[in-house]
């Protein structure tokens, strides 16, 4: 009897102990069990939510940190891990945490805490970096200690062609950089300042001077005039020809007329000069320069080169035929373009000469056949006669000034490749069609003065729409006018436009005649 007494003392002590224990469990069952960490950092006694907070404030400190990006020549930019979107990324852990020794049966939990005493459960922070912003750093302020490779260049001395050796450059890899800061952060941080070597890479130049030799041949060669052109027009035409000469394209090579004559600005040589704008002749920075471009479309067209991008002008041009015209005009992204299609170098050379004759060469490899010959044939199709006159009043300008823009007739016209071989044609192929707007002569009359008679007599003849009238007229009354004040409201017709003015650089033409 005193066995069995002492028996179900035991199991019922026992019992004391696992309830015990189990409402000890289920009474700190919201807190997180001792022996969890992240990291080094005990999560003991905190709720889900005080535990996420702890870490949340440390990632906040580990985002103010100052880190080195270490670009090419050791040049440091620093950044905060913010910068490149550095984010804690496996936040689940603190729920997981918070779960451990929470579920199940008391004596599950109970074991569940045992364990615990034995051994720690230690969670690693896990963090991400958002690709785009850290691209975005490497290329903005890593990337501008860049040493681009220089190839190996072309120029003429004397009539003989001199290799200028390149250099190989130093450029920051952006896709290897980022893959290693996201290992930076992912693995290797240890929460502190600290620096990071980025991937540097070797950029290596071009050319050889057994390769840059192979250029000796004319591959191309044309000529425009600009004799009847303005001192400021011929300024323009001899500043681009000059951005171009020089110009060494290997085999594949795009060469970009637009980028590289632009910008138009003073700064960069150019000056006012007469471009085309919607039908008419405006005063515009670098007026002049598609001159430039269409002499280049015509050595390129006969040195065979593909051409990927040409316009023609809203309006013809008199520097060459129809449809052999390059048009580039900054307002409407129009450009002239070509690629090196051979299989060696190529380099340009542009001039103009003291009678106003500007010239490209282009010189390369020749691998044509002696035999055969490449020229160019303009067809128009139709032409579109002005049939009427348009006049402008300008009530701001003085009674009797008038200037006039020259009428432009209409053009449709095809440009054919012609091929011989020992003086028969074998092939015509058409390389472009043009339309050229039919624009007809117009002229702006100034409309101000206090005469009322003098403003109804000009007005008179404005309305005749004869310009050569207008201009007998208005100059009869300049030579009497009275001081300009505002002209009578009620006189102005309504359907006269007001006079264009000035605009951006857009497609331009020689300077009409004088009128």
């Amino acid at each position: 009897m005193l066995k069995l007494f002492r028996g179900m003392l035991g199991v019922c002590l026992g019992c004391v102990i696992f309830v015990a224990a189990g409402m000890h469990v289920s009474a700190e069952e919201n807190r997180i069990l001792p022996g969890i960490y992240v990291e080094d950092m005990s999560l003991e006694g905190k709720t889900a939510q005080e535990a996420r907070k702890m870490l949340e404030d440390y990632v906040a400190e580990l985002c103010n940190k100052e880190i080195t990006l270490v670009a090419v020549g050791g040049n440091g930019v620093t950044i905060t891990p913010t910068d490149i979107g550095f984010a804690w990324s496996n936040q689940e852990i603190v729920d997981e945490a918070a779960q451990i020794g929470q579920s199940g049966n008391v004596v599950q939990r109970y074991k569940a805490a045992k364990d615990l005493e034995n051994k720690n459960i230690v969670y690693d922070l896990e963090f991400d970096i958002d690709r785009e912003l850290t691209a975005h750093i490497l290329e903005e302020q890593c990337a501008v200690y860049n040493l681009e490779a220089m190839d190996a260049t072309l120029t003429r001395q004397d009539d003989e062609f001199v290799v200028l050796p390149g250099q190989t450059g130093q450029v920051v890899d952006k896709a290897a950089s980022t893959e290693l800061l996201y290992d930076f952060f992912h693995g290797t941080w240890d929460g502190e300042n600290a620096s990071v070597e980025l991937a540097i890479v070797v950029d290596e130049s071009r050319g050889t001077q057994e390769e840059l030799m192979k250029v000796k041949d004319v591959l191309g060669t044309f000529s425009t005039s600009f004799k009847t052109s303005g001192s400021s027009r011929s300024a323009n035409v001899r500043n681009g020809c000059s951005l171009i000469n020089g110009t060494t394209l290997y085999p594949g090579d795009e060469f970009s007329t637009y980028e590289t004559v632009s910008p138009f600005s003073t700064a960069n040589g150019y000056y006012m000069a007469g471009s085309y704008l919607n039908g008419q002749v405006v005063d515009s920075l670098g007026g002049g320069i598609c001159q430039v471009s269409t002499t280049l479309y015509n050595a390129v067209l006969l040195a065979e080169l593909e051409v990927t991008e040409r316009h023609n002008h809203s309006m013809i041009v008199s520097y060459v035929n129809p449809s052999a015209d390059a048009a580039i005009a900054e307002s409407s992204g129009k450009d002239f373009k070509f690629v090196n299609n051979t299989d060696a170098p190529i380099y340009i050379e542009g001039y103009t000469t003291d009678d106003k004759q500007i010239f490209f060469t282009i010189y390369g490899m020749e691998t044509r056949d002696s035999s055969r010959k490449v020229s160019y044939e303009s067809e128009v199709i139709s032409k579109t006669y002005p049939d009427t006159e348009v006049i402008y009043t300008d009530p701001a300008a003085p009674i009797g000034s008038i200037s006039v823009q020259s009428a432009h007739v209409g053009y449709k016209a095809n440009l054919w490749k012609i091929v011989t071989e020992n003086g028969q044609e074998i092939s015509r192929e058409m390389v472009n069609s043009s339309t050229y707007k039919m624009v007809p002569r117009y002229a702006t009359v100034g409309v101000a003065t206090a005469d009322p008679n003098a403003y109804n007599e000009i007005m008179a003849a404005v309305a005749t729409n004869d310009i050569d009238h207008v201009k007998s007229v208005a100059a009869a009354l300049a030579a009497t006018a009275a001081p300009a004040t505002e002209a009578p409201a009620q006189s102005i017709p309504e359907q006269q436009p007001a006079a264009e003015q000035p605009a951006p650089m857009t497609e331009e033409q020689p300077a009409p005649p004088a009128e």
